[in-house]
């Protein structure tokens, strides 16, 4: 056991608990204090950008631009509402607004602006929110209020207020709400399957605060990380979904294997130091294999996904140093007393695996050909609709339409296209307010209007020093179809650079919500195959020095895409072709966020080797006593399943709650991950894998002659431990049954 690093430190933990448990204590403690004196490095705008629009946000920035907070109205008469009624209720808006001191830069059709709709029925009022943007939202109360008081005036005619302040106001309340809820549900349900696995509080806790500790330390380091790789509110909730997984999963790894041995007749020292050769090294080869997963994540080259990869390296590879320290010390400290708080009807677990997988198992291993075409013929069919799989940019269709600023925006959607997210020309020049300047700018926005793929209206912002000019350019379509896309191609491929960018010594770049669409897709595409390569190889090369077999890194890496794949037709079949969408509250389908499959993949992986690694383990362990493949096989999954069990019915429970949430982003990241982890650790750990390597008998642990000088990883228990049986003296288990040589 000299090579066995894990075996090495959990022995010393158990053996200095007290050192271990106040370390432990000590670094939590000043994690958080450094959290608290260091400012988290928060992403820019321009970082949250790809593309040309990180481009343009790169020259604002430059040159200093503040840019308002803008606000428009929506006055909109209902049909048979006279147009009398309108104008009225119009000219009053306006001199409201007028009269607030929180507005200014008023802007109607009043004014001559081009702000009526193609129908007359409606009419925008534009405005500009006093003082700070940041602050803004201090002061929207007080501007709706009076606009409430206008609507109240004028019945039959709607007056209703969009921007992106009050809409931020108006979302962040509910979604605060709902991460909040997803936040409480999350840990009561951990609770309660630790308390059902273990029958026991004590026991059952111990899992819970350790993750729980190391999420906080990890969120306190995260202000020293983030002042290199900055982060956003996305990278903290991941954090806390993935840290609380294998928090709770190592914790359990290493608390039940401990357990195991005590029932099986093992002393303290002796049960303590198989669960930290064994489960310690698996937490250690499974957190290693995590980072290398999430790692991927850095070669997208898009600053929100590297923030991301950086908490989730930090929150595991904090949970890996606590499971190898702190647990052991934590649980010699307890002793038998883990056992405290016995719940009644809730037997031991510890002893066996119960008769229910090993029931399954036998029945895998008597017919594997048939169990492996079955399961693997069912997860490929789930997994088929992901070819049809329809990407799209995040947008307002994926939040809750049923509050009324979306619903507004609805609105002024098909009354003005694109007038809510236009298209935005940042033109760059040393005078843009020159004649020649000014000229191609009008020349812009007549070229715009003449191709019928831009609308009205085309508005123009120019800065104080007047070195830069923003050109508003609505464009047809909803922002996200094909119809938004050819009309940015032709502004950005023809319009623009016959107008200002033929100027010499002017800079003009193309941005906007669509321009960041597309800007985004292309750089995934470009990037993804990169990632999946360098997670897939990276994975592979782990898997082959710890379990030194080619046969086994191979077939781990296939399993591991089957389930993700799965995943994904899931997915598809849920939120695009509907299946199943009323019972998650999913009110139309449509597509995959673009974002979400490359996350899923990175995340999965690295999740999936959890159990895969775990079971592996116990697997090559029996192997290297010298057992018979198609025994250690059934031994290792049997006296394994529980775990593996509980520790999936843990993430499901966790990730399901985010199906509960409002935005339909965060409902296909919380089921396709349920999805493939509940698949994972039922189909493919339970039926395909060992179907999989009984066929394969012997050849499961091929190596070639040259790669042979590869690190020897010892998997057996430390001399003297309990050697474990999957069943009790005198009797045979169902899994073993027909399975000998």
């Amino acid at each position: 056991m000299s090579g066995n690093l894990a075996g090495r430190v959990g022995r010393w933990s158990a053996r200095h608990r007290r050192t271990a448990v106040l370390g432990w204590l000590a670094f939590v403690a000043l994690a958080l204090l450094v959290g608290r004196l260091v400012p988290q490095g928060e992403l820019t705008p321009a970082e949250q950008s790809v593309g040309a629009p990180a481009q343009a946000r790169q020259i604002l920035d430059a040159r200093g631009w503040e840019e308002p907070a803008s606000e428009m109205v929506l006055v909109q008469r209902a049909p048979g509402v006279d147009e009398a009624a309108a104008t009225a209720a119009l000219t009053d808006v306006v001199e409201t607004l007028r009269r607030t001191p929180e507005a200014t830069d008023v802007v109607s059709p009043l004014d001559g602006a081009p702000l009526l709709s193609a129908d007359g029925r409606s009419a925008l009022v534009t405005f500009d929110v006093t003082g700070d943007r940041e602050d803004a939202g201090e002061r929207i109360p007080a501007i709706a209020g009076a606009l409430a008081a206008v609507a109240d005036r004028h019945e039959g005619v709607r007056v209703e207020q969009f921007g992106d302040t009050s809409a931020d106001l108006a979302l962040d309340e509910t979604l605060d709400a709902d991460f909040r809820r997803a936040e409480l549900l999350s840990i009561p349900i951990t609770l309660v399957v630790l308390l059902v696995t273990f029958g026991a509080v004590v026991a059952a806790l111990v899992p819970l605060v350790f993750a729980l500790t190391a999420f906080l330390a990890a969120l306190g380091l995260l202000s020293l990380t983030s002042q290199v790789w900055h982060v956003d509110q996305t990278a903290q909730i991941v954090m806390l979904l993935i840290g609380l997984a294998v928090g709770v999963d190592y914790s359990l790894f290493y608390l039940k294997r401990e357990r195991e041995e005590r029932a099986r007749g093992a002393g303290p020292v002796d049960a303590l130091d198989v669960a930290a050769a064994t489960s310690g090294r698996s937490v250690l080869v499974s957190g290693i294999t995590v980072v290398v997963a999430m790692a991927g994540m850095f070669l997208t080259g898009f600053s929100v996904f590297t923030g991301v990869a950086s908490a989730t390296i930090l929150v595991v590879a904090v949970s890996v140093l606590g499971s190898l320290t702190v647990l052991p010390a934590t649980m010699a400290s307890l002793g038998d007393r883990v056992e405290k708080g016995r719940i009644p009807f809730l037997r031991r677990r510890d002893a066996g695996p119960g008769r229910f997988w090993p029931a399954v198992l036998g029945a895998v291993l008597r017919r594997p050909l048939v169990a492996a075409l079955t399961a693997g013929a069912a997860l490929v069919a789930l997994a088929v609709p992901a070819l049809a799989m329809d990407l799209r940019s995040e947008g307002v269709e994926d939040l809750p339409q049923d509050l009324a600023v979306i619903q507004t925006y609805d609105r002024i959607t098909e009354a003005f296209p694109g007038g809510p997210a236009p298209a935005q020309v940042v033109v760059e020049a040393p005078d843009v307010t020159a004649p020649e300047v000014q000229a191609a700018i009008a020349d812009l926005r007549a070229r715009a209007l003449a191709t019928g793929q831009a609308n009205e209206p085309i508005g123009v912002e120019t800065d104080d020093a007047g070195t830069v000019a923003v050109v508003s350019v609505p464009l047809v379509g909803d922002g996200e179809e094909q119809a938004s896309r050819d009309a940015l191609a032709t502004l950005a491929d023809d319009v623009v650079p016959a107008t200002v960018g033929a100027l010499d010594g002017v800079r003009a770049v193309v941005s906007g919500s669509t321009a960041y669409s597309v800007a985004f897709d292309e750089l995934m595409a470009e990037r993804t195959p990169w990632v999946f390569g360098f997670v897939l190889v990276l994975a592979f090369g782990l898997l082959l020095v710890s379990f030194r077999s080619v046969t086994v890194a191979v077939t781990a890496i296939v399993l591991n895409l089957l389930s993700v794949a799965a995943a994904y037709g899931a997915m598809v079949l849920v939120f695009q072709e509907g299946v199943g969408g009323s019972l998650i509250g999913l009110d139309s389908t449509g597509a995959i966020v673009n974002w979400i499959p490359l996350f899923l993949f990175v995340v999965l992986f690295g999740l999936s080797m959890d159990y895969h690694v775990f079971i592996l383990s116990r697997i090559r362990e029996g192997h290297d006593r010298g057992l018979p493949t198609r025994t250690a096989v059934a031994q290792g999954i049997t006296s394994s399943a529980g775990v593996v069990t509980s520790a999936a019915v843990i993430m499901v429970f966790v990730f399901l709650t985010f199906v509960t949430l409002s935005m339909t982003s965060m409902k296909q990241i919380g089921l396709g991950l349920a999805v493939a982890v509940l698949l994972d650790a039922t189909v493919v750990r339970a039926v395909l894998l060992p179907a999989v390597m009984r066929l394969l008998g012997a050849a499961n642990w091929y190596l070639p002659r040259w790669l042979r000088r590869l690190p020897q990883l010892r998997h057996q228990p430390v001399p003297g431990a309990a050697v474990p049986a999957p069943h009790t003296a005198g009797e045979e288990s169902p899994a073993l049954a027909g399975t000998r040589d």
